[in-house]
């Protein structure tokens, strides 16, 4: 695999959904730049043979053998991506599990067991706000009920959404039968963060996801005229916010955790208005359950402690809670053998293979990330180092596909 070769096949999906500014790209589930890529994607498995089905949450599949066969080895990632987000994310682990598959043809291999590139459905959360909400559905991690009812910031409903797209929203919902014919999950991914640069290699295996999570902060105070109301007389929610955030920045950096406000919304939004309502989205992360409790807690207390001082009112809910992920030891370490012992590594950030890995045994393969960044326009992987991972995940699939 050169990496021409890599270049050859990643430009041409490149151009789906990318700022025509040049600010990164802007993949929402189930937005027309997100159909674009599931057709290419419908375009690309069709041309090399493999049969394209979809799971009744939207899931798509390229099989290599035959769908209804047991022990199936399964790889992939997502097309979606956070707002102006890195071009990497989710779509680096699909284009390479494609040219895995031509990787194997060439060699010869003929799989023992069926064998399957996935993309999954709105994994980042940021139309909906329920991060990978096409392997909760399929796993029974989440109510289909109350997800028929999410809605994004233009108050399309998810079933509204789907139904677009060509699906019954009355179909959402777990299939035990579908993950019980898997017998492996590999997700190949982006590194995010640069640990593969310190250590100076191409190619990684994970060993656990850090325990996260989404937190609502609404805050409520009493809207007012900002020229006219008195320093002395406001209940300004705003105040309660800014006091949040920075304490939340405090209470992470003393835990050794990850805490992060990146969204806002206020109510009635004006320049010349005293906010009514603030709401806040938090971003908690941390090394085990304990210290996640314990900072969602410490931040949640110094907010109402605020909130009292400044006359407002607040309320913290969980949107979404993932616990740790300890991927399978046997796997990772067999996987990272087999890579001549390439560095395992944790990460802080959810994947689809978090999701899974309490149903399927399941393992993750990160890519170097020269610059470090993530979810960001300059999130990068040089096309050497893709092409390294691509036949990192070519081995990897020829093990377990072949046994």
């Amino acid at each position: 695999m050169t990496p021409a070769r890599f270049r050859a096949l990643w430009q041409t999906l490149l151009p789906i959904g990318q700022d025509p500014a040049g600010d990164g790209w802007l993949r929402y589930g189930w937005s027309e730049a997100d159909l674009a890529c599931r057709a290419w994607f419908t375009a690309q498995a069709q041309a090399r043979g493999l049969q394209v089905t979809t799971d009744r949450n939207g899931n798509l599949y390229a099989w290599w053998g035959d769908p209804a066969g047991d022990g199936a080895v399964v790889t992939g990632s997502h097309f979606d991506s956070v707002p102006h987000g890195g071009a990497y994310d989710g779509p680096l682990g699909i284009v390479s599990g494609l040219l895995a598959v031509d990787l194997l043809a060439e060699r010869g291999v003929t799989p023992h067991r069926p064998l399957a590139v996935a993309a999954f459905a709105e994994e980042e959360g940021s139309r909906f706000g329920v991060a990978c909400l096409g392997s909760r559905l399929l796993t029974g991690a989440l109510d289909p009920a109350a997800a028929r009812k999410l809605t994004d910031p233009a108050g399309v409903s998810l079933a509204d959404a789907v139904s677009t797209a060509g699906l019954d929203p009355a179909a959402l919902g777990p299939e035990p039968e579908l993950l019980a014919r898997w017998g492996y999950f590999i997700e190949l991914h982006v590194e995010q963060g640069r640990a593969l640069v310190d250590r100076g290699a191409a190619v990684g295996v994970a060993s656990a996801i850090w325990p996260h999570g989404r937190w609502r902060i609404e805050i409520t105070g009493e809207g007012n005229h900002a020229g006219t109301t008195a320093m002395a007389d406001r209940h300004d929610p705003m105040l309660t916010t800014a006091y949040t955030v920075l304490a939340a920045n405090k209470e992470a950096r003393l835990r050794g955790g990850h805490a992060t406000v990146g969204r806002i919304e206020v109510a009635p939004n004006a320049t010349n208005a005293v906010p009514a309502r603030v709401t806040a989205w938090l971003d908690a992360r941390a090394p085990d359950q304990q210290t996640l409790t314990g900072l969602v807690e410490a931040v949640t207390v110094r907010a109402q402690d605020r909130a009292d001082r400044d006359g407002t009112a607040v309320t913290v809910a969980a949107e979404s809670v993932s616990p740790v992920v300890d991927f399978d030891v046997t796997l990772r370490d067999r996987l990272a053998a087999r890579l001549g012992d390439a560095p395992v590594l944790p990460t802080g950030a959810g994947h689809d293979a978090g999701v899974l890995s309490g149903h399927v045994p399941t393992a993750m393969l990160f890519v170097r990330n020269p610059t470090g960044v993530s979810h960001a326009p300059g999130e990068h992987a040089t096309d050497d180092d893709c092409a390294a991972g691509v036949v990192a995940l070519a081995d990897v699939l020829a093990e377990l596909a072949c046994q």
